[in-house]
């Protein structure tokens, strides 16, 4: 047998996205030039997307441990501890690029792949996720990218039968040649029957599992890792193409042969396919691994090794089987009518050996590929400090209810109703808490256990402030799953930015991370997994940095919970975590700011206390167990006008405000003061009894009414009704109106 003859030259290294130091350096750790194959398996493996060269150094610096730990970064998906035997796992993950160029694709094969890496832990799939962000509404890609992007997610997750019950939608003009679709997946598994995916067993057999091997994705991997330009609108052929009945069919195979008690090791093949999957799997493992690619399945003629290799067709797994176990799992995809096919053995050499017709295509050692590849300490800036706009400069002279209708009808704040309700919510009979609100919640199945889960990131702040921004959005996400009486647990991240190899943008990563860092240890909410998406840039010009930040939390009795729809009349509402002399509240980068005072600027975005943050969520857990409220919503977007009015839009009640005419001002209304919520309770006694046991600062604001309206002073009265009007009206008219 002999290597394939041919040689790469630095050229080709470039057009894969290697470097040219990239390129000498795999040179001198091989001993002699790469063939394409191998080059192109390089390329993958030290892709930004693959290999985090440029953030590796930074993500080390989160915190990832914790009593609820089971499994932290490096995994498929993260696993905590939720209880009773039980684990969850979870992880979020981009597909910006792909969705971009074919909306509904690049969509529906995020959600499949991120399926695929929570049941390769072996936990079913209970909930999905989304964080999306689009260009401004006029711009002429915003409606076709919209339809695209929420009919794929739809798509793919109403056909594999699993919830679409959380997320977010965002609107920003950085978004308009470059859209950010990151997908959320959480599964539950039994704490002591987690799959990971080192191989070992020395001469186990290596199994191709799933649907056939196509040449759609074709270094997905090495685009998601560069900057787009106008010509890769035409790189459909990188985009791979999904099919959710074969995604269910192997959901179900998978799960079953992981019960069976056949599997040493198991790995999705995701970004990189059959490369990723056999490199990490044996790297992991300190084993190696041989692979004759004649036998892997493909549904296209005359495909290289090169294309095996780099193709990222969906719906694939790799699994390595114990000895005597292949019968057994033969039988099980027959019985799902998959593919199932020996392509290989577990080694002891350190190397992936691929063979084709006989002959030796590949043989690579793994540590190049893997722990030896590049890690860069990029120069970077730090951001400047942010000033606070001038607070009289921004406030307006019109009617609280003139100013609340505006913003609400805005694309900051309006609903997404027309998104959520094209996703099934209650597929599983297991949804408590859907769409709309703070927080989702999912009854853990069989018991009164739930699990919250959500997704959260204020990208114009981030822009302007990254450490107090990634700070904010991981306050948020706290506050949301806190919202509905769970305990938050930990954290999985996506870090969308621009070119890291320039300083600015390096910059804002760091900066994001270190306030990340610090938010996740302050509030105990650990990071177990995420996914670095860089180069998020169109012709030079980058997003809005957006650190999302996908949160799960657990709460021991769903009885428990509560939502943010006040439907009684009567209640008394407070504010949770501020008093009467903090009236004048933080409009600096609000919502108000920028629709109201038109005064669209990076200012500096209000403070992050996380003292107080832990302080206050320990209030709200305790008002929800003993049962003192009847609705709790965090205060975020739009300040605290905007959250009483979601919260009796969603009762289809009213509120009168009880605050007398000096503090009733734009400040206190629209002021995005952070670590806040609005309670409503029939106990007004009894609720500022433990407010005062905890330490915690409260003021009522209102009492609830039967007139679906807000009295705002004697003479500024807006019913709910017109004001649920203006904010259900702004995203169907611009779906449904015609392109520019």
């Amino acid at each position: 047998m002999s290597m394939e003859a041919e040689h790469t030259t630095q050229d080709q290294a470039r057009d894969m996205g290697l470097s040219a130091d990239e390129f000498d350096r795999i040179c001198t750790r091989l001993g002699r030039i790469p063939n394409l194959t191998e080059l192109g398996i390089f390329s993958a493996m030290w892709s930004e997307h693959c290999s985090y060269k440029s953030s590796r150094r930074w993500l080390k610096t989160l915190p990832t441990t914790g009593d609820q730990v089971i499994h932290g970064p490096g995994e498929n998906a993260g696993v905590v501890d939720i209880g009773d035997g039980m684990a969850a796992v979870f992880k979020i993950e981009s597909h910006n690029h792909p969705s971009f160029i074919e909306p509904y694709q690049g969509a529906a094969t995020g959600v499949g792949g991120i399926l695929r890496d929570v049941f390769t832990m072996g936990a079913r799939p209970v909930a999905l996720l989304n964080a999306l962000r689009f260009g401004e509404a006029d711009h002429p890609l915003t409606r076709h990218l919209v339809s695209g992007v929420v009919s794929g997610v739809g798509g793919y997750g109403n056909c594999i039968g699993i919830p679409t019950i959380g997320g977010e939608t965002h609107f920003d003009a950085s978004y308009n040649q470059n859209i950010l679709v990151n997908a959320m997946a959480v599964g539950l598994a039994r704490a002591d029957r987690i799959f990971l995916s080192a191989a070992s067993g020395l001469g186990n057999p290596v199994i191709y599992i799933g649907a056939k091997t196509g040449r759609d994705g074709i270094h997905g991997a090495t685009m998601a890792s560069a900057e787009f330009s106008e010509e890769d609108m035409s790189k459909r052929p990188t985009v791979q193409v999904g099919d959710p009945l074969a995604g269910k069919l192997l959901m179900e195979a998978s799960l079953e042969l992981m019960a069976s008690d056949s599997v040493v090791s198991i790995q999705d093949m995701g970004a990189a396919g059959l490369t990723s999957s056999s490199v990490e799997m044996s790297s992991k493992g300190g084993m190696g691994m041989e692979i004759d690619l004649d036998q892997v399945p493909i549904r296209e003629k005359g495909m290289t090794p090169y294309e095996i290799m780099l193709s990222e067709s969906q719906e694939r797994m790799l699994v390595v089987l114990k000895p005597d176990a292949t019968e057994r799992a033969q039988a099980i995809f027959d019985k799902w009518d998959l593919d199932f096919a020996v392509i290989g053995k577990v080694t002891d050499t350190g190397h992936l050996v691929l063979t084709s017709q006989d002959a030796v295509v590949a043989d690579l050692p793994l540590d190049p590929l893997v722990n030896d590849a590049p890690e860069y300490d990029r120069p970077y800036d730090p951001p400047s400090t942010p000033q606070p706009a001038d607070h009289t400069s921004l406030v307006q002279d019109m009617a609280l209810s003139t100013a609340l209708k505006q913003m609400m009808g805005s694309h900051f704040l309006a609903s997404r109703r027309w998104v959520y309700e094209q996703y099934d919510r209650h597929v599983m009979a297991d949804t408590v808490i859907e769409s709309g609100g703070d927080a989702a919640l999912v009854r853990v199945h069989g018991t009164n256990r739930g699990l919250a889960v959500t997704t959260d990131c204020t990208q114009r702040y981030v822009l302007a402030d990254p450490y107090q921004g990634a700070m904010q959005a991981v306050a948020e996400a706290y506050r949301n799953i806190t919202a509905t009486g769970a305990k938050p647990l930990a954290t999985t991240n996506n870090l969308n930015f621009g070119n890291p190899e320039k300083p600015a943008i390096m910059g804002q990563i760091v900066g994001a991370v270190k306030g990340m860092g610090a938010a996740c240890s302050a509030l105990d909410v650990p990071v177990v997994s995420g996914n670095v998406s860089l180069y998020n840039e169109t012709d030079g010009n980058a997003i809005s940095p957006a650190p999302v930040i996908g949160m799960i939390g657990v709460i021991d009795d769903i009885a428990d919970t509560v939502d943010i729809a006040i439907t009684d009349t009567g209640l008394s509402v407070y504010i949770i975590g501020q008093t009467a002399a903090a009236n004048d509240g933080w409009l600096s980068n609000s919502v108000y700011a920028h629709v109201i005072a038109d005064h669209d600027h990076p200012d500096a975005p209000p403070p992050v206390d996380l003292a107080l943050e832990a302080k206050h969520g320990d209030l709200i857990r305790h008002l929800t167990k003993q049962h003192l409220v009847a609705a709790v919503h965090d205060i975020s977007d739009g300040g605290a006008l905007v959250a009483l009015a979601e919260m009796v839009m969603a009762g289809q009640t009213g509120a009168d405000i009880t605050l007398s005419p000096d503090q009733l001002t734009h400040g206190w209304a629209f002021g995005e003061d952070q670590g806040r919520y609005l309670v409503a309770t029939s106990d007004p006694t009894a609720l500022e009894a433990a407010a005062a046991k905890y330490g915690v600062e409260i003021q009522k604001i209102a009492v609830t009414n039967d007139r679906q309206e807000l009295k705002l002073g004697d003479s500024d009265i807006i019913s709910s009704t017109e004001l649920r009007g203006v904010f259900e009206h702004w995203l169907p008219a611009l779906m449904e109106s015609k392109p520019r």
